[in-house]
Order: C-alpha cells, then sequence, then structure tokens
C-alpha cells in the first residue's frame, strides 16, 4: 500500500573539512570520497546497497506492452512487492534486474484497495532482498530516497525528506489508504512500484502516486501496511476484509440532534443502499439511517467505516450504533468476508460501495 531511524547523527549538510593547504600555498589532492559531503555518502550508501534489489517490471499483453513500473524484491527467493496499478490485473510480468538478468514472474494477489500486489519470480534462484522498516518510527524530515524506472529511465535515484506522516489517499477501487508517508523524493510515471528508502537502508514506503501539476508533493504506501499485505497474500492469497454490504457517504449530524444526545462528533456514515439478503440488510438496517460507531469505535465518516472492516471483524457479531429518525439506536451485524466488491449504489445517491 511497511527498524527505520531518523537521519544518523553523524550526517551534516557541510563539505567535510579534510583539505589541508601545502606548504606552496596550493590546496592539496582531494580524494572522490574525502570530497562527498555526508549527505551524499549517506544517499550513496543506501543505493549501493538497496539499488540491487530494485526492479523493473513490464506488463505483457497479448505479446503487447502493456505498460511498465517498478518493483523491490523483499524476499531472495523472488518475492517481488509493487503497486497493483503497475500490474493492472495481469497474472504475469517480465522481470529486470539492475544486474540485467531477466526472469518471469507469477502474480500472487492483488489488492487494488492498497494500490499493493505481490509477485513470485518463477526461476529457482536467489536474490538481493531489501527490508522492510517500520514505518510507525518515521519523523518528518528524515532522508527519504526512492529508487526506480522513471519514464523507463532504468535505475534513477531521487532523494529529499519524509514530509509529512499518516496521509490518507483513495485508491482506485474507492477505499481509502491509511498512513500514506508523503515525500518530496521527485518521482514520475515508472517510479510506481519502487521503494521509498530510509538513510538506514531500509524501505520505509512503496511509492505510488504523484499530484499532477504540483512540485514535491509525492505519495507512498507505508512499509506496515506493505507488511501486512504481503502476509495477507503470502498466506491466503488474497487480503481479507470484512463485508457488510451497503453504500453510503459522509454526512453531517444536525447539531440540535448533536447536542441532544450527547455526541461529540459532528458527522457520521449515512447508509444510501443497502443489498438485499446482506449483513446489513439481515441486521434490520436502513437507507437513511447513519452509523455513527462500529464495535465501540466512532465513525466519522466512510473512511472510518472502510479502516474498520477488517480481517478481525469477519464471522463475529458486533454492534452498530446508529443515528434513526433523530433517536440514538444500537444492533447487531455479523460481517462476512468481502469476495468481489460491491456494485456501485444507484446513480440517484450519491456514494460507493463500502467492502
Amino acid at each position: 500500500m511497511f527498524d527505520s531511524s531518523p537521519t544518523p547523527s553523524n550526517v551534516v549538510f557541510a563539505l567535510d573539512s579534510g583539505s589541508q593547504s601545502s606548504g606552496s600555498g596550493a590546496p592539496s589532492a582531494v580524494s572522490d570520497a574525502e570530497a562527498l559531503d555526508a549527505y551524499s555518502r549517506a544517499v550513496s550508501d543506501v543505493v549501493d546497497r538497496v539499488g540491487p534489489s530494485v526492479v523493473r517490471i513490464d506488463i505483457k499483453r497479448n505479446g503487447a506492452n502493456g505498460g511498465s513500473g517498478s518493483g523491490v524484491i523483499v524476499s531472495p527467493d523472488g518475492l517481488v512487492l509493487t503497486n497493483s496499478h503497475v500490474v493492472q490485473g495481469a497474472r504475469g510480468a517480465e522481470v529486470l534486474t539492475l544486474e540485467g538478468r531477466q526472469f518471469h514472474a507469477r502474480v500472487l494477489g492483488d489488492d487494488p484497495d492498497c494500490d499493493l500486489a505481490l509477485l513470485r519470480i518463477d526461476d529457482s534462484v536467489t536474490l538481493p532482498a531489501a527490508k522492510l522498516g517500520d514505518s510507525s518510527k518515521l519523523r518528518r524530515g528524515q532522508i527519504a530516497i526512492a529508487i526506480g524506472n522513471p519514464l523507463g529511465f532504468d535505475a534513477t535515484v531521487t532523494a529529499g525528506v519524509v514530509s509529512a506522516l499518516g496521509r490518507s489517499l483513495r485508491s482506485k477501487s474507492g477505499r481509502m489508504i491509511e498512513d500514506v508517508v508523503q515525500t518530496d523524493a521527485a518521482l514520475n510515471p515508472g517510479n510506481s512500484g519502487g521503494p521509498l528508502v530510509s538513510s538506514a537502508g531500509e524501505v520505509i514506503g512503496i511509492n505510488t502516486a504523484i499530484i499532477m501539476g504540483a512540485q514535491g508533493i509525492c505519495f507512498a504506501v507505508a512499509s506496515n501496511t506493505a507488511n501486512f499485505v504481503l502476509g495477507e497474500i503470502a498466506r491466503h492469497g488474497r487480503v481479507r476484509r470484512a463485508y457488510i454490504g451497503l453504500g453510503g457517504g459522509t454526512a453531517p449530524i444536525p447539531r440540535r440532534i448533536a447536542l441532544r444526545l450527547g455526541l461529540t462528533q459532528t458527522t457520521g456514515a449515512r447508509i444510501l443502499s443497502i443489498e438485499q439478503s446482506g449483513p446489513a440488510d439481515h441486521a434490520g438496517l436502513l437507507t437513511g439511517d447513519m452509523i455513527i460507531a462500529l464495535d465501540g469505535r466512532p465513525v466519522n465518516g466512510v473512511e472510518d467505516l472502510l479502516r474498520l472492516l477488517d480481517a478481525d471483524k469477519i464471522n463475529r457479531t458486533i454492534s452498530v450504533d446508529i443515528l434513526r429518525r433523530s433517536e440514538q439506536k444500537r444492533v447487531w451485524i455479523g460481517p462476512t468476508e468481502r469476495g468481489v466488491a460491491l456494485p456501485a449504489p444507484s446513480p440517484r445517491v450519491a456514494g460507493r460501495g463500502l467492502g
């Protein structure tokens, strides 16, 4: 959609004071290593360590080029993380390493909700693998290095900082990707699926998106999210999420109702459509109801509801607190495992299907 440490204390943004004047007054010769400042050395060291694990991914459709992107090897036996939008529903891909070795890879699983996919290289090989760091330990301002194949220029490196943490980004499936890392390390089409790396040489994110027309606003799915998705796909072939069978949208709670009921939240998730015979229908939920809590956790809108419908809720009976005609009620619902995403709600209502 994933331990990174902040910039090492010995990294400074100044040239080393290694140049001394000779007796004749002429500066002494300085080696390349001495001329590089600490920031450059930090970036170069990371690229030397992680670069060999970064690959180019080419998608073929009916013998024709179906697009390309980047990926990162996360296991020596050939597991490769990339973006879902790089794979685009394909079952296989061609993988090209920095050394020029080419392999065929199978798509083990594709998770559009977090824009991540996991591939496995078919050949029995041992490959250089990058380590997924702990994105919860990231700090704004620490070094962030992007490695990938932008616009077909293989093994390109850009560097910047972690600009912000905890961003939310809407995936193509409509779900919100939570805990997204924002960086100013330059990204371009083709960087998608490549790693965002810390100064400790650990992958802290999988590069996923840019804002067209903006400069220095780029996003990566956090490594902790990627780690979760990797584990789910490796175990189940997919990412398991709970399903309740309704469509909705974020809506304000009337102030007079909030005051009368003692509610501190100002918005909730209004139900706009309900799938017949689904969990929400069986629970007695109605269109027009506003969900304000799920399993005891507040719901301030559709994004909260999507985030809370995780695998832990599958096949459990959980509480749903709703507002119905200005009265607060509690019903009980049994989410099931989501198979296929719900179709979009009727064009007569605004909103999107919920898993």
